[in-house]
């Protein structure tokens, strides 16, 4: 008779990492973007989700609480890598009206095209929901005054009126639509929304 023993399998030789909440956390959000990816938004349930990440349902209960509540955290998820980008794209740009036009412009569709074929699916599921709306404006706020203070050195003493940053805003949705749907190239989105900013600055400016 061998003597041999069978190897067992590393992962059950070695006990498996306790992650952090905050891991566990990024663990979860990355498996659910996987699967609106993979299989759409329809197919991204919490238990799902669980037997997908290989935990039990409690935890994926506790970090979400609800559909809708995992969903607004793909939009926050989306929303605070999207602020990154931004963020980092304008620190090291030049402080001209033209470069902080095209960063703008820049990033807002690149961001959008990262996870554009994610989100309109994530939106689409959360339509109506009043906790979706909330968080989707406190966002639109916050991006409508970090360009504010990008552009206020090449404005006039009035500033750009608010009614011209949601104007721009709708603009940047629409075209970065465009581009995730293939109507129009990511280069075409970028460059009208850059004009679009440009003008709206030569107009609060009084060129």
């Amino acid at each position: 008779m061998s003597t041999a023993h069978t190897r067992e399998p590393a992962s059950k030789l070695r006990p498996r990492r306790r992650l952090s909440r905050q891991e566990r956390h990024r663990q979860l959000l990355d498996v659910a973007w996987r699967l609106v990816r993979e299989e759409g938004t329809d197919a991204l349930t919490l238990p799902r989700l669980s037997d997908e990440a290989d935990v039990t349902k409690p935890v994926v209960y506790d970090h979400f609480g609800t559909r809708d509540g995992l969903l607004i955290a793909l939009y926050r998820d989306f929303d605070t890598r999207q602020t990154a980008i931004f963020d980092a794209a304008l620190g090291s740009s030049e402080p001209t009206l033209e470069a902080t036009a095209r960063v703008i412009a820049t990033s807002y569709v690149e961001c959008v095209l990262t996870q554009g074929r994610e989100m309109p699916g994530v939106l689409a599921a959360l339509a109506g929901s009043p906790a979706m709306e909330a968080v989707k404006r406190e966002y639109q706020v916050a991006f409508i005054e970090r360009c504010r203070r990008a552009l206020a050195a090449s404005t006039g003493p009035r500033g750009i009126a608010q009614a011209a940053f949601w104007a721009m805003l709708g603009a940047a949705d629409a075209l970065s639509h465009a581009a995730v749907t293939g109507e129009i190239t990511a280069r075409q989105a970028q460059d009208e929304l850059f004009e679009t900013i440009m003008s709206i600055v030569s107009r609060s400016s009084g060129h």
